[in-house]
């Protein structure tokens, strides 16, 4: 027995649609829109679809598994079937653990939940905390981003599908990985997008750089709101999962009473007491708006924890020298050290990108450091360029790009293969099997990229599946030098991190930084951490030279008035 149930407000009459046998079967109306019928001979396994209206049959709005694609039928998937054995899994608060973030189509050249699992040693080893997986919500094609996702409540199938899923987060915690899942709340992508013809999903009364906004606040939002709540509940219930990050939360337009975000986290905490470990909300957002991390009872939004771009955009500066776009702002001096202690670089202050006052300060008694996530890079800050290349650093540069963030007050953020300096770079793919659709993704980005001077042919296809091969993790790269070396590196300063109670210190008042235009010094209390930004050997000076060197990525040398440290060098020094 199988109790289905569809939402389709404006409906005249719901069909289910059975494929084996071969039937339509009349729902029954039942209250606030909802319409219902169980069959007793339908259960997990079954495939189906509604028809609205006598319209072609369509999958579930929450379908819990689309096998054949996200054109095809939904199928039953009863999670309950799964045999957990993570009883003993106490659950991680993820503030201050080190995430990894990873897509599952490059991670490995299978590009299966099932291939991933096999690295999860590898990942144990290099001291990370939280896997953090890019979304697996069905999208079209086979290889993409999947920020596209239509079927949010599935998973996608050539990843391995539902059943997939609930092994590979068993599999992470029983080696003490905790499991963050991106979702996607504020736009659908258009192939496979039947929402609008069951309900109000959409609506014109709000735009987004996708077009209509889900709907949030307009006539029918109630039942909206609760399509995206209950999907996220079930992945914390359903498969075990620790955490969510919500994809630009800035784009949910939302005028209602109470913010999503706000009632997403009162929810999320009522079902955190019921299972009794720790469950979280990581945002991204553009707003740098502290009251996105601060309690829904004293007015905030409630996240455990968002990415703090400013932070990236700094360092990366920094690092690389540019200077173009969004990274203009980023190019004056002290800009670094500014985010490194107080989180936002626009806190109030003019965004020449944005041409605008931008943003608000963090309060650095108030505002725990684990509260925002540092890093390097991720799928954005690669995967958004022309294209898709990684930073072009030497060693001790990425080097470098490490020790600030793994040092810092921050919850650290690592992208997958930085650890080893991957040489593959991260593209922007797609396998939309629509032409009109196919050719307009690839001119779009052609498009988008001619206005900084990139000549069309220059940009890869996202269509090709050579795009997608070529950012295919290589793993054979980490036996070889120079990315083994860098690899030690990172495991060392991920193992420095925690056992090292100044690096586990969350409090933004805890650093201090001195700098010039060559070089910086960090304290993180009996920590000194020295970086050498230029490829010449410099003299460091010091007014308190430390007593002994912890480590070092190049040659570094202890004198009376400092530290000679070699070029691209850093080292980290202690009393």
């Amino acid at each position: 027995m199988h109790a289905f149930t569809v939402w389709a407000p404006a409906a005249s009459a719901v069909s289910l649609v059975l494929s084996e046998p071969s039937s339509s079967l009349e729902m029954r109306q039942g209250s606030g829109g909802w319409w219902e019928l169980s069959v007793a001979s339908a259960g997990h396994g079954t495939s189906y679809a509604f028809s609205v209206d006598g319209s072609e049959p369509m999958p579930d709005p929450r379908s819990p598994w689309q096998p054949d694609g996200v054109h095809g039928f939904s199928r039953v998937f009863d999670t309950s079937r799964f045999e957990w054995t993570d009883a003993g899994w106490a659950g991680r608060d993820v503030r201050g653990a080190v995430f990894y973030e990873l897509h599952l189509g490059t991670f490995t050249a299978e590009g299966t939940l099932e291939a991933a699992a096999g690295h999860l040693d590898y990942l144990v080893a290099l001291g990370v905390e939280v896997i953090s997986l890019m979304p697996v919500a069905a999208f079209p094609g086979r290889h993409g981003w999947g920020y596209d996702g239509v079927d949010l409540y599935a998973v996608h199938e050539p990843y391995g599908g539902p059943l997939e899923l609930q092994r590979f987060v068993d599999r992470c915690h029983a080696v003490g990985l905790a499991v963050c899942l991106d979702v996607v709340y504020n736009h659908l992508g258009p192939s496979g997008n039947y929402l609008g013809s069951f309900g109000p999903y959409f609506t014109s009364k709000h735009t987004t750089p996708w077009g209509p906004a889900v709907n949030l606040d307009d006539a029918g939002s109630d039942e909206v709101r609760r399509w995206i709540c209950d999907n996220a509940l079930r992945w914390f219930r359903d498969f075990h999962l620790d955490a969510l990050r919500l994809d630009a939360v800035h784009a949910l337009v939302d005028g209602s009473p109470q913010h999503l975000l706000a009632q997403l986290s009162v929810e999320t905490a009522a079902l955190s007491a019921s299972v009794g470990r720790p469950l979280g909300l990581v945002a991204e957002s553009d707003l740098n708006d502290p009251r996105m991390v601060e309690p829904v009872g004293e007015g905030g939004l409630g996240m455990t924890a968002q990415w703090s771009d400013d932070f990236h955009h700094a360092l990366h500066t920094l690092l690389t020298g540019e200077r173009a776009g969004y990274y203009s702002d980023f190019a004056e001096p002290g800009v670094f050290a500014k985010t490194l202690t107080q989180v936002f670089l626009h806190d109030g202050s003019y965004s020449s990108f944005r041409g605008q006052d931008w943003g608000r300060p963090v309060d650095r008694e108030r505002h725990s450091g684990w509260e925002f996530l540092a890093y390097t890079s991720n799928h954005d800050q690669i995967g958004n360029r022309a294209l898709g290349d990684r930073p072009a650093l030497t060693p001790g540069q990425l080097a470098i790009g490490a020790a600030l963030v793994i040092t810092s007050p921050y919850t650290p953020m690592l992208f997958m293969g930085e650890e080893w300096g991957a040489s593959t770079p991260w593209r922007f793919f797609t396998d939309h099997t629509e032409p009109a659709l196919a050719e307009a993704v690839r001119a779009g980005r052609r498009q988008e990229f001619a206005a900084f001077g990139w000549d069309a042919e220059e940009i890869p296809d996202p269509q090709d599946p050579a795009t997608w091969r070529s950012s295919v993790l290589d793993w054979t790269e980490v036996d070889e030098s120079p990315h083994r070396e860098l690899l030690r590196w990172y495991r060392d300063l991920l193992a420095l991190r925690a056992r090292n109670e100044d690096l586990r210190d969350d409090r933004l008042t805890s650093v201090e930084v001195w700098s010039d235009d060559s070089w910086l010094v960090i304290r993180r209390g009996t920590l000194r951490v020295v970086v050498n930004l230029s490829d010449a050997e410099v003299v460091v000076p010091l007014a308190e030279v430390p007593t002994y060197q912890v480590m070092s990525f190049g040659a570094a040398e202890l004198l009376t008035e400092g530290v000679r440290i070699g070029g691209h060098g850093v080292a980290i020094f202690a009393n």
